[in-house]
């Protein structure tokens, strides 16, 4: 299959399954358990995107210093945490990293 077929396979899968909720709407009640927990996903999916690039070094996982994106994540997250700023999020973290690099 050449690359220009897998992407609109890939496309109309993704479409598919999108609309497939939107066509949902109204004729489906997800359980109670299920609607709980919706608020979660977008954590969990952060979360599963983001720890990988902190915990691994060269495919290995180092929780210590010898790790300068884990203390800059540290850093981003406290940021975070304390002013709620995107931007400065972002700046505070890269500039961590920066300089746990040169140390």
């Amino acid at each position: 299959m050449s690359i220009w077929g897998l992407m609109v396979v890939s496309g109309l899968l993704t479409f598919g399954l999108r609309y497939s909720f939107i066509a949902a709407e109204g004729h489906y009640q997800p359980p109670a358990w299920f609607r709980r927990l919706l608020p979660f996903v977008p954590v969990a999916a952060l979360t599963a995107l983001t720890a990988p690039e902190l915990l691994l070094v060269h495919g290995e996982l180092i929780f210590g210093s010898g790790n300068p994106r884990l203390w800059a994540g540290v850093v981003a997250i406290v940021v975070a945490a304390v002013w709620r700023n995107t931007l400065l999020t972002i700046a505070c973290g890269f500039l961590a990293l920066f300089l746990l690099q040169q140390v």
